[in-house]
């Protein structure tokens, strides 16, 4: 028989996590000396204890460790374990890597997140631009002639408006747009405007401050980062306009959001 100090020196418990562990009932000592009051392990009680302290450096909670020594297999358990524990690998793995482009990036000019569009009713139309100046009047005269379709048509709030660019390629000139609008519900239709409903989708995201000719930077920095760090893109990229030539005089001043599509 072993007195609790010298079980803890060979099963490398502390005392106090001996206490513990009898307290909740996974390791209770073989008997208690009525005289002296000492607690006392049998040496067979040894396996117990590196069973018990296994588990809890593998990240086992105490219900879980207690179900095991009532008796449930353990197999399944471990394999559940090791799935969170590659999962959290790959994450970390993710984050270093992200990490690392970010102190790549010395001006760190634009912060990549990624958040979740939750699905949406838009209404939108495609049109041939002459040149980038032009989304303004596109989207000004697709609400107008939104409206004029369907009178009681309401944005949702908060608003969410975006343009996208069709092509394929950058284009200066003859360039395919769709702008679209997130509505609280679909309406009549004609040949310009036309709506969609857009499931629920996973965005990479980065804010450009400054006029829209320089946009070129934020898209290259975006696909870029998008590639450094696993995402696979899922669709055309969307410019959301939040402070533009309607509220900031100067371009400066002008706020876009890229967001990327991704898988």
């Amino acid at each position: 028989m072993l007195r609790i100090g010298e079980f803890s020196k060979l099963s490398m418990l502390t005392v106090k996590a001996l206490r513990y562990y009898e307290k909740e009932g996974l390791l209770i000592p073989s008997s208690v000396d009525e005289r002296t009051g000492y607690r006392l392990y049998e040496t067979a009680q040894l396996s117990d204890a590196a069973s018990i302290k296994a588990l809890r450096q593998l990240g086992f909670s105490i219900d879980e460790v207690r179900s095991h020594i009532s008796g449930a297999p353990i197999r399944d358990a471990l394999r559940q374990k090791e799935a969170e524990l590659r999962q959290r690998q790959n994450d970390i793995s993710s984050m270093l890597s992200i990490i690392k482009f970010l102190l790549e990036d010395k001006e760190m000019k634009y912060q990549a997140v990624v958040k979740d569009i939750g699905e949406c009713v838009v209404y939108s139309e495609e049109r041939t631009l002459g040149s980038f100046a032009e989304i303004t009047r596109l989207a000004l005269e697709s609400a107008q002639e939104c409206v004029r379709l369907n009178p009681d048509i309401e944005c949702v709030k908060p608003d969410y408006c975006f343009c996208e660019y069709l092509d394929g390629e950058y284009r200066e000139t003859d360039i395919h747009a769709r702008y679209s609008q997130a509505v609280t519900r679909a309406g009549a239709e004609n040949g310009r405007i036309k709506f969609r409903r857009l499931p629920k989708t996973k965005v990479l995201c980065i804010y450009h401050r400054g006029p829209y000719d320089m946009l070129g930077e934020a898209y290259a920095y975006i696909y870029n980062y998008a590639k450094a760090n696993g995402y696979k893109p899922s669709g055309f990229a969307r410019e959301c306009y939040i402070d533009g030539i309607w509220n900031k005089d100067d371009p400066c001043d002008w706020l876009t959001e890229i967001q990327l599509p991704i898988e």
